[in-house]
């Protein structure tokens, strides 16, 4: 009787703890190669003064200088700062021996928003060419799902993103690039932000601005409340590129405000109130040293492997800046991602872990 009673306990396990977990939705948010350097230290003091890569160097100066680190973060990021070091967790600070890595060998954007949303490196990816994406990412396999069908989605500022999520066999709805919202019952402001976007010309060819992005993709969520949503901004890695060092932090600064306002959002409506969890992180590191190489990354380029990220949520206990030693990984986000869904998610290559640190169960 008594292995009886133990049998069935085993069995329903699982599902006890599934029925824990609070989180309904989520989002997954990247910034295009945003330094952990600026996440945990603010602007770096040996680039904000200097005229080869800010325009001016003492406006830049008082809006986000200061001499203590903690002081300097705060200016630049305040929501990271002030409500998910609060409410959340914060990794990545190697200063303290946090360490978060990616994995693929080549360390630019395609391999690593593959690695982002399918759980492994596939060092097959060798370019940024929209070429379809022949792997799973944990996108099509939850939207695949029966309960998840037409409830996952995705926005970005870059025109590869529909080739990396592979929107034609995934289902997976993308809007990227210079996409327009379309469909029958487009919303006041979508019409108003197609006119908008052809009337406001972006500094490149290939990315828009992340306005753009961000309230697409708030108009999105309110009509059709997704379960799975990924956002991907853009602008950080582009003004790095560009050796304009004043606009990457105004480009931080300005996304952290966008996710702000997007967590506020949800956080004062049904259904999303207190049962969504936001993962937020980027797709690679940037260069230190020399002091120029913080425009670009690569294979080549020491740091562009250094990552860090930040979770959010009913679900992950407060802790702010985790402060311990230890080593994560992107390949970890796509189950993890998956795991505050209840779902168990699958590919055709060996995926990262669950970063089971940051679900309570």
């Amino acid at each position: 009787m008594k292995y009886m009673i133990l049998m069935i306990a085993l069995f329903f396990l699982p599902t006890l703890n599934a029925q824990t977990i609070q989180t309904q939705y989520v989002f997954l948010i990247t910034f295009d190669g945003l330094r952990w350097q600026e996440v945990f230290s603010g602007a770096e003091g040996t680039l904000i003064g200097d005229e080869e890569f800010v325009i001016k160097p003492e406006s830049l100066k008082q809006k986000y200088w200061a001499d203590e680190p903690y002081a300097r973060r705060s200016l630049l990021m305040p929501f990271f700062w002030t409500v998910i070091a609060k409410d959340g967790r914060l990794y990545g600070n190697r200063l303290h021996g946090n360490h978060v890595n990616v994995k693929n060998k080549h360390r630019f954007s395609y391999p690593g928003y593959n690695e982002i949303l399918t759980g492994f490196a596939d060092d097959r990816i060798d370019s940024n060419d929209k070429l379809p994406n022949k792997n799973v990412t944990v996108l099509e396999y939850i939207n695949n799902l029966p309960r998840f069908r037409n409830s996952v989605a995705a926005f970005g500022s870059w025109d590869v993103l529909p080739y990396i999520i592979n929107e034609k066999r995934s289902g997976v709805p993308v809007n990227a690039g210079f996409e327009t919202a379309t469909g029958d019952d487009l919303t006041d402001r979508e019409r108003y932000l197609n006119t908008l976007q052809m009337q406001v010309p972006s500094p490149w060819s290939t990315v828009r601005l992340d306005a753009f992005t961000h309230h697409y993709a708030l108009e999105y969520i309110k009509k059709h409340v997704p379960r799975l949503l990924y956002i991907s901004y853009g602008e950080t890695d582009d003004f790095a590129h560009d050796g304009r060092y004043d606009a990457y932090l105004e480009a931080a600064h300005n996304t952290d405000s966008l996710i702000e306002g997007l967590w506020h959002w949800v956080q004062s409506h049904e259904p999303y109130r207190n049962r969504t969890t936001f993962i937020i992180t980027t797709d690679h590191g940037r260069g230190t040293q020399p002091k120029e190489s913080w425009k670009d990354h690569g294979a080549s380029i020491d740091g562009s492997d250094e990552i860090w990220f930040a979770v959010i949520g009913p679900d992950t206990t407060p802790g702010g800046e985790v402060t311990s030693p230890g080593q994560y990984y992107q390949t970890q986000f796509a189950r993890t991602v998956a795991a505050f869904l209840g779902v168990a998610y699958q590919n055709q290559q060996q995926s990262g872990g669950v970063l089971s640190e940051v679900i309570n169960k």
